[in-house]
Formats: structure tokens, C-alpha cells, sequence
């Protein structure tokens, strides 16, 4: 009995942070309007500006996505199953859904969606829905054609909505092309080893380009998380002036 009321607990405190986080997201103004931000889970992520929506590397559940409007825009970072789900694409993806997806994705798209899908490579850019979107390069280091995330695989992305410029990382560690980006007013940083970077490398970078905000996700390693909290740290002992926003994106 005394499991059963302490599993329930459990349960009722997770569907509070998810429906917390849901009901309240982080809101940014723009010249224009507003960007509103929802952590889903893992790398998953919904932004929201105005009327339109974009959905970045939606998996798992696609009834989690119900609660937004049909995307008008979504973003794949890379191949892997934490990243890139056919099943729920399939499920979520409206009439006028754009889907923006680096070029090996494209080779798993199925034809009845394939017109609605454009293929973006690393230092490429494109205009949607009066947004610009840049493929940033993603990869391990030291570079190697084996390596979990090789060079030119999959893509990173700054979207310049209105006035604001977001970068989301993907799966990465602290390459160049992250640590040059410039006038970042909110950056999705991944830590998790072995996958991408420790807590130190995400912190470096970040002191580096110098983003206004930063939210660190996509920090569920192999055996453990990486301590968010430690990553915070060592970014505002050096530089008070980048907003570090910790969230819970393993509420689901």
C-alpha cells in the first residue's frame, strides 16, 4: 500500500511539472509579437511564434503534440531515433507542414510526403514562413567518418524569427562553427556523454558565443544525466550576464 501511494505520488508530481511547463512557457517578446517556448522532452521541442508553430525533432507519443496547432514548420537534426521519428511525422504532419530535414533523413522520407519536405545541408540557408533558417554543422570531435555524429550528417539550426536569432544544437560536441556563432538571443545546448559533450565543453562554448539565453537539453547520457546545475556553474561564474534556463525535459 505504502509503494503503491508513493508510485502514485510519483506520477501526480511528474504530470504537474509537464502540464506546468505546458500551461506556462517561457515567452519572449519580439519587435513583432512573441516566441514561446516549450521543452518536451529530451531533444524534442515546440516554439511557437505568433500563429505559427514549429515542431524540432518530434518523436515518441504524438498525442503529446496534440495540444499544439498542426505544425507549420518542422525540424530534423539527424537520423537517429532521438531525433528522427517516421512514425510520428506521419501522425502530426499537416496539408501545409513544411518539413526541413538534413539529406540522409531525406532518404527515409516516403513519396506521399516528399513535396513537402526540403532538404537543407550543412552552411546552407533557406526562407520559410518569413523565417530564415541556416544549417549549422554537428559532429563529434575528433572528426571521423565513424564517429557517432560524422561531419555533414546532420544539421544544427539558427532561426532568425523577427528580431531574435535561436540556435539549437543537435547532437554536437564544442565545434568551431558553434563556438563563431554571433548575436545568439537563445541557444539549446545538448551535454551527454558519449553521445556529444560534457558539462565543461557545453560551458567553454557557450562562454564563448556568448547566447543571451541558454537552455541546456538533451542531457541524458548513457548511464546518468549530466549535471545541468554544475553547468550552470561554470557559465555564470564567468559571465552573469547569460541567462541560464535549467528545465525538466524527462518530465514525460
Amino acid at each position: 500500500m505504502i509503494l503503491k501511494k508513493l508510485l502514485f505520488n510519483f506520477l501526480l508530481l511528474i504530470t504537474t511539472i509537464t502540464t506546468a511547463q505546458m500551461a506556462n512557457p517561457d515567452v519572449f517578446k519580439t519587435e513583432n509579437g512573441k516566441i514561446s517556448v516549450y521543452p518536451i522532452n529530451h531533444a524534442s521541442l515546440v516554439l511557437t511564434y505568433n500563429n505559427k508553430t514549429i515542431f524540432v525533432d518530434p518523436v515518441g507519443d504524438a498525442s503529446t503534440y496534440q495540444k499544439f496547432a498542426s505544425p507549420d514548420l518542422i525540424l530534423i537534426t539527424d537520423t537517429h531515433g532521438d531525433h528522427f521519428s517516421l512514425k510520428t511525422i506521419e501522425k502530426i504532419m499537416g496539408e501545409n507542414s513544411d518539413l526541413v530535414v538534413p539529406l540522409q533523413v531525406s532518404t527515409q522520407i516516403p513519396d506521399e510526403l516528399i513535396k513537402q519536405t526540403s532538404i537543407l545541408e550543412n552552411r546552407k540557408g533557406m526562407h520559410r514562413l518569413n523565417f530564415y533558417i541556416e544549417a549549422i554543422p554537428m559532429y563529434n570531435l575528433p572528426e571521423s567518418p565513424t564517429s557517432k555524429h560524422p561531419k555533414g550528417r546532420g544539421n544544427g539550426y539558427v532561426l532568425d524569427i523577427d528580431d531574435k536569432r535561436i540556435y539549437i544544437s543537435g547532437d554536437t560536441e564544442d565545434i568551431k562553427e558553434m563556438r563563431e556563432l554571433m548575436h545568439i538571443d537563445i541557444a539549446f545546448v545538448c551535454m551527454n556523454l558519449p553521445y556529444t559533450m560534457n558539462e565543461e565543453q557545453a560551458a567553454s562554448a557557450v562562454l564563448e558565443f556568448q547566447p543571451k539565453v541558454v537552455y541546456p537539453y538533451h542531457y541524458r547520457g548513457k548511464d546518468n544525466f549530466c549535471d545541468v546545475a554544475r553547468f550552470k556553474e561554470l557559465v555564470n561564474n564567468e559571465n552573469k550576464n547569460i541567462e541560464v534556463r535549467l528545465k525538466d525535459w524527462y518530465a514525460n
